[in-house]
């Protein structure tokens, strides 16, 4: 029925008087044709085209990869929640897991006690110490040019350095 209608028919014009073109048009599509070169705008254009194809291609890696992303963190998070149920379950494996407010009071309590232990460490209960550290770090501030004449004052820190260490190997012994 209607293909007659979508059919294209070719019309043939026939003359009697030979087309000519004039040298210059023939010298001219002649070189065209022998030269490879695409013109600047052309180039322009096909840089532009292919500019926004990886452009497109770029976006929808992106989108890929950050789809996977979430499906690898959400997998994560199942075998984590799992495994946490696993250990809570009947508590004879590995013990109850704690959740995560005890465990920020367990790490308050032992950041208290390392608190505890430097204090007691602090050079302030060692005044020997003290006094040939201040003597060492004076005598270098007044001779900072001849730092080797305090030699006098770094051996005698390090003798209450020693003692000091000595006497906490005893403690420990």
């Amino acid at each position: 029925m209607g293909a007659s209608q979508s059919k294209a028919d070719d019309k043939i014009f026939v003359t009697d008087t030979a087309i000519q073109f004039s040298p210059e048009v023939v010298d001219q599509l002649a070189a065209n044709l022998a030269s490879p070169e695409v013109p600047p705008e052309r180039q322009s254009t096909l840089d532009a085209h292919v500019r926004s194809r990886i452009q497109t291609e770029l976006t929808r890696l992106r989108k890929e990869e950050e789809d996977v992303r979430q499906k690898i963190e959400q997998a994560l998070e199942k075998e984590n929640l799992d495994r946490e149920w696993s250990m809570t379950g009947d508590g004879s494996e590995m013990g109850a897991v704690k959740d995560s407010v005890s465990l920020l009071n367990d790490l308050e309590e032992i950041r208290g006690k390392v608190d505890r232990f430097h204090g007691r460490k602090d050079l302030q209960e060692l005044p020997d110490v003290k006094t040939y550290q201040e003597a060492v770090l004076s005598c270098y501030r007044a001779k900072s040019a001849r730092p080797l004449e305090c030699w006098k004052e770094v051996t005698q820190f390090k003798a209450a350095v020693e003692q000091l260490e000595k006497k906490y190997v005893k403690s420990l012994q």
